[in-house]
C-alpha cells in the first residue's frame, strides 16, 4: 500500500458500523451506519466491486472520488465475530486482529476496539496513555511508556445504564441525556435517574483518572466513543481545573487502524 493511496476502514461495533476514509495517513471523513442483514451485506459488496455504492453508506465526497476506483483496500476490525466474514468477502479486505496491534502484554480476550483505540491515542498523544471509551460499554484502557498494557476496566455505558432501568423496571421511563448536569438531589423521577447514573459514573471516572495520574503523572488521557464529548462536558463542569488536559477524540480506533496499516506497509507485508 502506497501511503498516497486511498483506503476505507471499518470498525464493526456493538451498536453500529463505524467507517472512515483515508488518503495515505490522513483521515478524510468518518461516519456511522446501522448494521445490515447478511443478504444486504452481500448485495452491498456486489455493488461495491462493480463500482456502484449506495448513498446510505458512503457520503458524496467519497462517492465522487470513488467512481473510477472500485478496488481500494478495506481494513476491518470487529468486536462481533459473526459479522466479520460477511464483510471479509470483499475482494480487497484485510482483517486486523490483536496479533497485528504492536502492544505488549495483551491478553487473548482484550477487545480489538480497546487495543486499537489505546494504540491510536499513544501514537497521537504520546505514551503512557489512558483511554476512556464511552460507547455502549464504558471502558478504561491504560498502556505504559513501553507500549505495555497496564490494564483496564469495563462497565455499562451511560445509555446502557439508562436503558437497563427503563427496560427492567415497571415504572421508570426512558430518558435522553442533556448537555448540562442535572441537579444532584432530584425532586422528580426523570432527574433522579439522570442524577443517579451520571454522578455515580463521574465519581468512578474520577477515581480511575486519579489512580492513573498517581501512577503516571502528566500522562495524556483521551476520551473516545459516542458519548465522549458529553462526558468531557460533564467532567469540565464538575472540575475544570482538575482536568485541563483531557481530550475528546472520536477517531482513536481509526488512528490505530491507520498505524497498523502503515506499519504493515513499511514492513513489506502483503496488505
Amino acid at each position: 500500500m502506497n501511503l498516497q493511496d486511498h483506503y476505507v476502514a471499518l470498525m464493526i461495533g456493538n451498536s453500529r458500523l463505524h467507517w472512515a476514509w483515508f488518503v495515505g495517513d490522513t483521515l478524510q471523513e468518518a461516519w456511522d451506519t446501522q448494521h445490515f442483514p447478511a443478504a444486504e451485506v452481500e448485495s452491498i459488496i456486489q455493488h461495491w466491486t462493480s463500482g456502484l455504492l449506495p448513498t446510505t453508506i458512503f457520503g458524496k465526497p467519497f462517492l465522487s472520488w470513488y467512481s473510477s476506483n472500485p478496488y481500494l483496500p478495506l481494513y476491518i476490525a470487529s468486536v462481533i465475530p459473526e459479522q466479520t466474514p460477511l464483510w471479509q468477502t470483499y475482494p480487497v479486505a484485510h482483517v486486523i486482529t490483536l496479533e497485528d496491534v504492536p502492544l505488549l502484554g495483551v491478553y487473548p480476550t482484550l477487545g480489538i476496539d480497546r487495543a486499537l483505540a489505546v494504540l491510536g491515542a499513544g501514537e497521537t498523544y504520546n505514551y503512557p496513555v489512558l483511554v476512556i471509551d464511552a460507547g455502549t460499554a464504558l471502558t478504561f484502557t491504560g498502556v505504559d511508556d513501553h507500549r505495555h498494557l497496564v490494564g483496564g476496566a469495563i462497565l455499562p455505558g451511560l445509555k446502557l445504564q439508562l436503558e437497563s432501568l427503563a427496560h427492567n423496571t415497571a415504572a421508570l421511563p426512558s430518558i435522553s441525556l442533556k448537555r448540562q448536569l442535572p441537579n444532584r438531589w432530584a425532586i422528580d423521577t426523570l432527574t433522579a435517574i439522570e442524577s443517579g447514573v451520571i454522578y455515580t459514573l463521574l465519581a468512578g471516572i474520577r477515581e480511575f483518572i486519579a489512580d492513573w495520574l498517581h501512577r503516571f503523572p502528566n500522562s495524556p488521557i483521551a476520551l473516545t466513543g459516542g458519548d465522549a464529548d458529553l462526558l468531557l462536558d460533564y467532567l469540565h463542569s464538575r472540575s475544570p481545573k482538575f482536568y485541563p488536559d483531557l481530550v475528546a477524540d472520536r477517531h482513536l480506533i481509526f488512528l490505530g487502524i491507520n498505524f497498523v496499516a502503515i506499519t504493515k506497509n513499511l514492513a513489506g507485508e502483503d496488505v
